[in-house]
């Protein structure tokens, strides 16, 4: 209840979870003998005493207990009742509690062992998706976050360092923070949704005669739908930032076996199959951002190219890929920028195959790929730039538009046909309703029998908006990725780039699929990868044709 009186007299108990005490609640004088109690429904109780937890109607009477010498009571609401937990004071094991209120009845369940450090602290705290999961704080910085699942075993979400000397947690679920009190009597509000940083803000306790210092309320984002990718790849072989961006090559004969290209940006180029599985590294050093196109006739071969920005050596990468997905490097073209960054590809309807690219500065270059005694050479025949640092852009062959994304400023569209060099228009700006929150990061095409669709990273808020590939852009919506609890599969989080195709791909993804790089691995923590979601998930979810 530390915790509970210090959010009290800072002006913010609504920072506890409504499965807490309310401290507009009084606690009723047959409590009073309780170490810790929660408010239940219907007036009923959940009572923490030094050698047992008790079950107590709306009269204070006691309907059922179970004998355990515990510590750190924390409920959530259920269906029929509540699901609470409790550290076994002798064992550190965290045990599960179901609360049946209809036939007023107690039984326990080993929800966690103990973990490798003294526990200080626990808390419940359920997310969007409706996971219950646990944090276990240390009394000299070690913690972790655990999620629950019904009749499965808990997983590790993530370890954490908090400060030492924490003694009570509570979490926040509206707000997605965890508040944590310190024996020094100050306190910290930490991100609960393990989904990025673990961002913090300090909380001050009140000084006598002096008004409180309370933190700024946090602001609740939009409910969006939450969709699960069904398979991720293998994480890079550096941790940090170092994957950023996937293209994707569609097998000739059988697209089951097609494959994901990712860049790692410390080392080089990643190959992956449909299940995740590391096919190929090409160590071709830092590269950033990649793009694919498929039967590029140039002069009289016809060939499958991937291209990449080489930071290096400030150059585009390109590479060839054979018909059974094996890639290797081509050639390598200068383009004299001084900061190399995005990239992507443009088929022009009369044949062949341009090249724009990025610097951080703003400036676009766009070569058109020549081709003589087997080597590839790039022709610059435009220049033109955007305010700020761009990166992601993508191009509608068949439309002849060129989407270009600027970090801070949204997304703008390009008239590739006409013959006259025409400045970009901005299509989405930051911010749109709500929706998009730089940095406006990735872009994909799905290009589907009823409409083609873009599909951009909202970095700042961890999702990705769908709109209208063609005039007026109508925004159909955005959605988050979520925990794949079945698979072990994290959700995502500060994606970078992203694919996609209106193709299908097997079994798995029947009507094509969404690739997505993700920041922060999880469950357990991991270096970087990509996620894979099938379109039709995220079609239910925006209602989309």
């Amino acid at each position: 209840m530390k915790l509970l009186n210090t959010l009290v007299a800072l002006g913010i108990a609504s920072a506890i979870s409504a499965a807490q005490a309310a401290p507009s609640l009084p606690t009723p004088a047959f409590l009073k003998g309780a170490n810790e109690v929660r408010a239940l429904q219907d007036g009923t109780w959940l009572a923490l005493h030094k050698q047992s937890v008790r079950l107590i109607d709306a009269r204070g009477q006691e309907r059922a207990r179970i004998t355990l010498r515990s510590k750190h009571l924390d409920a959530r609401p259920a269906p029929g009742g509540a699901l609470a937990v409790v550290l076994d004071a002798d064992t550190q094991r965290t045990m599960a509690l179901q609360v049946d209120l209809k036939n007023m009845a107690l039984t326990s369940s080993l929800a966690l062992e103990s973990p490798a450090f003294n526990v200080e602290a626990m808390c419940l705290y359920r997310d969007e998706q409706g996971l219950d999961q646990v944090f276990l704080v240390g009394s000299e910085g070690l913690s972790q976050q655990w999620v629950l699942s019904s009749g499965q075993a808990a997983r590790l979400v993530r370890n954490m360092a908090l400060p030492p000397g924490a003694q009570s947690c509570a979490v926040d679920d509206a707000t997605h923070r965890l508040l944590v009190q310190l024996e020094s009597g100050g306190a910290w509000a930490y991100r609960a949704d393990a989904e990025g940083k673990l961002t913090s803000v300090v909380v001050q306790p009140k000084q006598r005669n002096r008004k409180g210092v309370a933190i700024a309320p946090a602001p609740v984002n939009p409910t969006l739908p939450i969709v699960q990718a069904r398979v991720q790849t293998e994480s890079m072989a550096r941790f940090g930032d170092a994957a950023d961006d996937p293209a994707l090559w569609i097998h000739p004969t059988d697209a089951s076996r097609s494959r994901v290209l990712g860049t790692n940006k410390k080392q080089g180029l990643l190959v992956y199959d449909l299940a995740g599985k590391q096919q190929q590294f090409l160590e071709v050093g830092r590269i950033n951002n990649v793009d694919v196109r498929q039967r590029v006739r140039l002069g009289a071969q016809e060939i499958d190219l991937a291209v990449a920005t080489q930071r290096d050596d400030l150059s585009v990468v390109v590479f060839a890929i054979d018909p059974d997905g094996q890639v290797r490097e081509h050639s390598r073209i200068p383009t004299g920028l001084k900061d190399i960054y995005g990239i992507c590809l443009y088929q022009p309807r009369a044949g062949g195959l341009e090249v724009f690219v990025n610097d951080k500065d703003g400036t676009y270059q766009r070569y058109a790929l020549g081709h003589a005694d087997g080597k590839l050479s790039g022709a610059l025949v435009q220049t033109f730039k955007v305010a700020s640092q761009p990166e992601a852009c993508v191009a509608d062959d068949a439309a002849q538009r060129l989407f270009i994304g600027e970090e801070k400023r949204g997304v703008w569209v390009m008239d590739l046909a006409v013959s006259v060099q025409t400045p970009p228009k901005l299509v989405m700006a930051l911010p749109v309703g709500g929706v998009l929150h730089a940095d406006t990061e990735g872009l994909g095409l799905f290009k589907g029998q009823q409409g083609s669709y873009l599909v951009v990273s909202s970095q700042g808020n961890n999702s990705y908006v769908v709109l209208d590939a063609a005039p007026p852009y109508r925004v159909r919506g955005a959605f988050r990725i979520g925990m794949n609890l079945a698979l072990g599969i994290d959700g995502t989080s500060e994606t970078d780039g992203l694919e996609v195709t209106s193709t299908p791909l097997g079994a798995a993804f029947p009507k094509g699929m969404l690739v997505v790089q993700d920041g922060y691995k999880r469950l357990p923590d991991g270096a970087q990868n990509f996620k894979l979601v099938a379109w039709e998930d995220i079609a239910a979810a925006l209602k989309l044709q």
